[in-house]
């Protein structure tokens, strides 16, 4: 009983205080030379951050343990805990700390050897499927601790030990904080900023996509998990009953992210957000053959950005169909939704960011899209205007929602408008979730008008005599468009010459492909 947290001896955090917590670890962090902006200091608060949430909710778990007379097993074990080692102001710091967590064999905080922290960690091992010492070793196997200064470090440590994951005021406050540092850190990023979404982007889609407790919910491309955690938001509002919860926290949410930073800040966000035990995979999602992934393997809902302009390795090609091969990630991406999403006893359906290449794109990319169009329903092409991911790229993007309801017979556009005055979106005027207001009252009473318009199918797909594809073309522009071509302003007219010059990046892409293969 000595260990049970009452309510009436819980330390509380007013949201004031966790901000001025993180300001301060953060301000700490600056001082050490092996930290080099938020993109090194927000992972390492994280981490940290990470080990102290998991023993407080392991302390609340032994508590109930306790008073229910049952065992309990902790994730990890002593000399480990945080409690052994982090928790005490003047506990172990330095030369000692440092090595204490980096080294593969180290001086333990009880004074005997062993391995260090993180090579401990690394080595967990779950006994049953979903076990948190699988999660916590598959993301320790991709962190890495880069302060130099044991002293500066142990600073850290205690004004992270300062926050109590152990009220759910708490955890709610942390996790909005976090969101705003997830933030800074993506626009701290450059091009290392694919992984973070906008959250009104993100709100909107899950809104309209509207998935439905009992559901099943992936993002192929978790990233920070930004996606998967609205999805948990919008399926707990519609919780009303014990197992309603309980179903949503099992056999839910689903996610792949292979990149070791994201799937860490993807942890953290999901467990500050209630998400007990994230089911994310840290492999690529790429990596299964097309033809392997059955009916056992689909889900009900997709949501995601994936990658898009990156390359794949020439490993993963051979998991697609020969005429269905390409090196541009996002189109593998929309090859494995397809794929993904069920056929019965209700179609699967799908919301999904794409740049603007996808949509002019020839060769692999009108087969992709031809593939799209004959076996599935895209029932709603949402047009981007510039800036929407700034800073970190300018790239105009859109949004695909369809399902496995049929084939396409006419697409609805919908071009969502800047904001009266504005030219683009920048990272000190972003995208705003209200600005979608007229978006959503026109989505289930649809007619055309300046912003929506209709196109059939036939007007998108073009075969030659042979009837052998020619174009797959669905960058068509708003026929009520008040721009036209003569009088675009410098900026669209910029913006223009870049969709040109994707248009002929593609081209010379595939150009490259057919020599390589030509080679081979």
């Amino acid at each position: 009983m000595g260990q049970l947290l009452l309510s009436s001896e819980r330390r509380t955090t007013a949201p004031q205080r966790l901000t001025s917590v993180i300001k301060t670890a953060r301000d700490i962090m600056r001082k050490d030379k092996g930290l080099n902006g938020d993109l090194d200091r927000i992972p390492m608060l994280t981490w940290i951050m990470f080990l102290k949430f998991l023993d407080d909710q392991e302390k609340i778990l032994e508590a109930e343990a306790t008073l229910s007379g049952g065992k309990f097993q902790a994730t990890i074990a002593r000399p480990y805990r945080w409690g052994d080692w982090a928790a005490k102001e003047s506990g172990i710091t330095g030369p000692e700390l440092i090595a204490f967590i980096n080294q593969d064999e180290a001086v333990l905080p009880d004074g005997t050897r062993g391995p260090g922290l993180f090579a401990y960690l690394r080595s967990l091992a779950g006994a049953e499927k979903k076990d948190r010492r699988d999660v916590v070793s598959t993301v320790f196997k991709g962190v890495i601790n880069r302060m130099i200064s044991g002293y500066l470090l142990r600073d850290v440590i205690n004004k992270i030990n300062e926050i109590h994951f152990d009220t759910t005021d708490q955890i709610h406050g942390l996790a909005f904080l976090y969101e705003s540092l997830l933030k800074e850190m993506r626009d701290a990023a450059g091009d290392s900023g694919e992984f973070y979404t906008p959250r009104p982007l993100i709100r909107f889609m899950v809104k309209v996509i509207d998935p439905c407790l009992g559901e099943t919910v992936l993002d192929p491309a978790a990233g920070t998990g930004g996606f998967l955690v609205e999805a948990f938001k919008h399926l707990k509002s519609q919780c009303k009953k014990a197992e309603d919860f309980e179903r949503l926290q099992n056999g839910s949410l689903f996610g792949f992210e292979a990149k070791p930073m994201p799937f860490l800040l993807c942890q953290m966000n999901m467990l500050l957000h209630g998400i007990e035990s994230p089911d994310i995979d840290s492999n690529n999602a790429l990596r299964f053959p097309l033809r392997e992934i059955g009916e056992k393997d689909r889900v009900d809902v997709i949501l995601t950005n994936p990658p898009f302009g990156g390359e794949e390795e020439r490993g993963i090609l051979g998991n697609f169909p020969e005429d269905m091969k390409t090196t541009e990630t996002a189109l593998l991406f929309l090859q494995l939704i397809m794929r993904k999403l069920k056929r019965v006893p209700e179609p699967g359906r799908a919301g999904v960011v794409v740049p603007n290449g996808t949509l002019f794109g020839d060769g692999v990319c009108a087969r992709v899209k031809e593939q799209l169009l004959k076996e599935f329903n895209l029932r709603t092409l949402v047009r981007l205007p510039e800036g929407v991911f700034a800073p970190y790229t300018n790239m105009t993007t859109n949004l695909l929602f369809f399902d496995r309801s049929g084939p396409t017979k006419e697409i609805w556009y919908y071009e969502h408008p800047l904001p009266p005055g504005r030219k683009s979106y920048t990272k000190t005027k972003p995208l705003q979730y209200e600005e979608f207001k007229p978006c959503l009252d026109w989505w289930d009473y649809r007619e055309e008008n300046e912003q929506a318009w209709r196109v059939s199918v036939d007007d998108v797909l073009k075969y030659d005599e042979h009837r052998i594809l020619a174009s797959a073309n669905l960058d068509i522009k708003n026929p009520r468009s008040k721009l036209e071509g003569d009088y675009l302003p410098p900026q669209q007219l910029a913006a223009d010459l870049l969709t040109r010059e994707q248009k002929i990046l593609i081209i010379l892409q595939e150009i490259e492909e057919i020599l390589k293969e030509s080679d081979e």
